[in-house]
């Protein structure tokens, strides 16, 4: 098993609720306030620190306090683990598309 699993695991997890992943979604495009983050959910601002704690937990973003204000920063790289999980997959599974391709080739072959 990979070293990286227990990271995978983490961001598997932490990507799993919906409102997490619309933060990350937002996060992709800039850095922003707790406050800004909170405003399209209908979520008390305590609930939404809970889903960003998960999201640093896994090694997803990064915050910053200064003074009262909390920025939150998509960590550089922080997809890679999934990146690198999927394009593991992707090989085994393309094989046997190809197999699947090369077998539907003859059999319609055969048919004309």
């Amino acid at each position: 098993m990979p070293k990286y699993y227990d990271e995978l695991d983490a961001v598997l997890r932490a990507l799993a609720d919906p409102t997490r992943r619309a933060v990350v979604e937002r996060l992709a495009k800039s850095p922003a306030v707790v406050s800004e983050l909170a405003a399209p959910f209908s979520m008390a601002l305590p609930s939404l620190m809970q889903h960003l704690r998960v999201l640093e937990n896994a090694g997803l973003v990064t915050s910053q306090k200064h003074g009262r204000v909390r920025t939150v920063s998509l960590r550089p790289g922080a997809l890679d683990v999934l990146h690198l999980w999927l394009g593991e997959q992707r090989t085994p599974a393309e094989r046997q598309a190809d197999r699947l391709g090369i077998h539907l080739t003859r059999t319609t072959t055969k048919e004309i």
